[in-house]
């Protein structure tokens, strides 16, 4: 059996037991998180690091007379085992609750139906693929992370409810470094990512990758502070739109005070026409269903044409608030997010600035003001300076301080036709579902301050 049909019957035999042993008046809802991956660190172009991780780990989320808690466990495969220590685990939970004050927003384990989505992948053995890796960067200064295989997300919960998806699937997030003419370090970033392995596909991106190197090479220009045209590409604008998600979209956090959106929220000001974002889980990014098995719509509209036009609301929001919940994980971010394209070719993109700055990525973005939505941050990698529609060149790093009420609102002038995937590639404690579909934008101005 392969990993995921060995998962998928565990988890079917953990959750019959765990359920089997409740007590009246209890309720449980019981989350899988597992991996099978292949990690491979390369460093100038050859494997420095090879790694093969399964991991599985079970999440509890036991009720009973309003109380409520979560614990959690790694699983070991072994379904004697796993069903002892399972049973162990929410002996615990029934004790604990016991000295647990009642929790006023504790919505109720409900049946949210089942579904069952598996994406499969196909791509080369590790040996074979690694070679066609390392030959098509020989000669390069090529330093990146490969992250490959199948992951899955399940809930189940004891008032009958089933939700299973897995996806089978790969990323090479990576850069090439070089030293310009003025003895400067420069890299420039490319990210590879798909179900499918197409060596053609991969050799486009690295050759990309190779043009953008040839420019860095170029003596580094400075800039002085102030605003400039600019245009963020696709990359950059998956950084831009990421702070979406840190407490911008989130129902509870405008109800609290702390939305970076909250001027947009209560209709003190709109968006550029051009600006539509929404989270769209029909991009197979992630499941459709949260941590607690409740399933939200493939699409949720947030904001359309410049105006918002909802939140993203959890259960626990939607009993404290007296609003319609729609799904959203606890900490309403978003999962899938993706922004609707405009009328600008790619291909015409760098005539249509002019003279500015090409962004072809950015680091390090937090909140420098949330109450105005000011994001600051770093330019990185491939930023050149551009003059009538030509890259002239790199130009060192410079810290950006910017609104996204003005980014997105005044300073927008087009969005590109084409859109781009950026699978999430955080592998903290396991690699990380969801991600966003974007296209570039050009801006009209943008602030640096340093």
């Amino acid at each position: 059996m392969s990993f995921v049909d060995t998962q998928h019957a565990l988890f079917d035999q953990l959750a019959q037991a765990a359920f089997a042993g409740l007590k009246p008046g209890e309720a449980l809802n019981l989350g899988l998180s597992a991996e099978q991956q292949t990690y491979v660190r390369f460093n100038q172009a050859r494997v420095r690091q090879a790694t093969g991780v399964a991991q599985s780990r079970l999440a509890l989320s036991f009720q009973c007379a309003g109380r409520k808690l979560r614990l959690a466990l790694d699983l070991s495969g072994q379904a004697d085992l796993d069903r002892d220590a399972v049973g162990a685990l929410l002996e615990r939970a029934r004790h604990e609750a016991r000295i647990l004050p009642e929790d006023p927003f504790a919505t109720p384990i409900e049946n949210h139906g089942s579904s069952d989505h598996c994406h499969t992948g196909d791509y080369p053995d590790a040996s074979d693929w690694l070679a066609q890796i390392a030959d098509a960067a020989a000669g390069l200064d090529f330093a990146g992370l490969l992250a490959a295989g199948p992951q899955i997300r399940a809930a189940a919960n004891s008032a009958g409810q089933s939700h299973w998806f897995s996806s089978d699937s790969f990323f090479i997030d990576y850069s090439l470094f070089t030293v310009n003419e003025s003895g400067e370090n420069k890299a420039a970033k490319a990210l590879h990512a798909g179900r499918f392995w197409h060596p053609d596909a991969f050799a486009d991106t690295l050759a990309d990758a190779k043009r953008q190197l040839e420019r860095l090479r170029r003596p580094a220009r400075s800039l002085p502070p102030g605003e400039y045209r600019a245009y963020l590409t696709p990359a950059a604008m998956e950084k831009l739109i990421g702070m979406f998600s840190w407490n911008a979209v989130s129902y509870d956090a405008w109800k609290k005070g702390g939305s970076a959106l909250q001027k947009l929220i209560e209709g003190g000001c709109v968006l550029a026409d051009a600006f539509s974002l929404r989270e769209n889980l029909g991009l197979g990014l992630a499941p459709r269903f949260n941590s607690l098995g409740e399933m939200a719509a493939e699409a949720v509209p947030l904001i359309e044409r410049g105006r918002l036009v909802g939140l993203q609301v959890s259960s626990r929001s939607a009993k404290a608030y007296g609003v319609p919940a729609n799904a959203a994980e606890p900490g309403e971010g978003l999962r899938s997010a993706e922004v609707r394209g405009g009328g600008l070719a790619e291909a015409d993109a760098l005539a249509a600035l002019g003279t500015g700055v090409y962004l072809g990525n950015l680091h390090y973005l937090n909140w420098s003001d949330p109450h105005t939505a000011r994001v600051t941050g770093m330019s990185r990698y491939a930023c050149f300076w551009v003059e009538n529609g030509e890259i002239v060149a790199p130009i060192r790093d410079l810290r950006f301080d910017e609104s996204l009420y003005r980014l997105f609102g005044p300073a927008l002038e087009a969005l590109t036709r084409e859109t781009h995937l950026f699978p999430a590639t955080d592998t903290y404690h396991g690699r990380t579902l969801g991600g966003c579909k974007v296209p570039g934008a050009l801006v009209g101005a943008f602030r640096f301050t340093l």
